[in-house]
């Protein structure tokens, strides 16, 4: 019974913590929905997508299920955001990437390269939602 006694109290110091760390990714969470959504209303008003590259290309990042994706945004202020906020990227510069070469080419190679597309990523750590290029793709063609 003692030890029973000992994880309860356990477990009531560590549910708030628990329930801290669930608020803030629901946060974030909820941030990278509203990011996600800007990204194709401000793609198709705009007619372009934004990149960053630096000597050596353009970054990608893998998530903790291994999956890579390189970042993209729908305005040069978000990308340059994150180049003046994440030290990895400080070195890099905003590239304008027109929409039909976005559609036509890159999402064809992100594709056979096995590669997501990072949707508005923003914050200290450079987060959002990935999604396929092929759900991009559509997403777009069906918001135009």
């Amino acid at each position: 019974m003692k030890a029973r006694h000992n994880l309860n109290a356990l477990e009531d110091r560590v549910r708030p913590i628990a329930d801290l760390c669930l608020q803030c990714f629901d946060e974030e969470m909820s941030t990278a929905a509203a990011q996600a959504e800007r990204f194709f209303s401000e793609v198709i008003a705009h007619g372009s997508v934004w990149s960053i590259q630096d000597g050596e290309g353009f970054p990608t990042s893998t998530n903790l299920d291994g999956e890579t994706a390189m970042p993209f945004w729908s305005l040069e202020s978000r990308a340059q955001k994150v180049i003046d906020n994440v030290i990895a990227y400080n070195s890099f510069r905003t590239r304008r990437i027109e929409l039909s070469e976005f559609l036509d080419r890159w999402l064809s190679g992100l594709k056979r390269d096995g590669l997501a597309v990072g949707i508005n990523w923003s914050g200290k750590r450079a987060i959002g939602y990935d999604m396929t290029p092929e759900n991009v793709r559509t997403r777009i063609e069906i918001s135009r």
